[in-house]
């Protein structure tokens, strides 16, 4: 029976890390795009600087880079909680910088501002959705395993 109890108060805590970084990955997701989306509307104002490198750098580079970093760390060191949980913020950074300019690579043009760049705010939506699904399926999930348990 001990062992019982010291298997399931393990898969407990695993769950609860898992569940931390679904809600980090959906916060720093959606703090990032929102201020992504404020800054670039600001910059078309004309209230706050723009970017003038030559070639001009979209944000979605280093919203690739940050995925590629949060991917390769999450599948080299997958069993330290504190870097999974980290990587889980830089991965919804990253994953909003490049979904904000989605439209950007799906047509391989730059249509931020046209008709066509509402594309990536459906996707923002279609990816904010299931985020927040994965999260709320997996607080259903907590409450189950502590039902089961008590």
């Amino acid at each position: 029976m001990a062992v019982h109890r010291v298997v399931i108060e393990h898969l407990s805590h695993a769950h609860k890390i898992n569940q931390l970084s679904h809600m980090i990955v959906l916060i720093s997701f959606l703090v990032t795009f929102i201020v992504a989306r404020t800054l670039t509307y600001l910059q078309n104002a004309n209230l706050f600087p723009q970017n003038t490198t030559n070639p001009h750098i979209h944000h979605l580079v280093p919203g690739i880079i940050l995925l590629l970093i949060s991917g390769y760390s999450a599948i080299s060191f997958w069993s330290n909680s504190k870097l999974h949980l980290i990587m889980s913020a830089i991965f919804g950074i990253g994953a909003a910088l490049t979904l904000d300019e989605f439209a950007l690579w799906l047509l391989l043009r730059d249509v931020y501002w046209e008709e066509q760049g509402r594309l990536s705010i459906d996707a923002v939506i279609i990816v904010l959705t299931i985020l927040v699904i994965t999260y709320l399926s997996g607080l259903v999930e907590i409450s189950r395993r502590k039902a089961i348990s008590s």
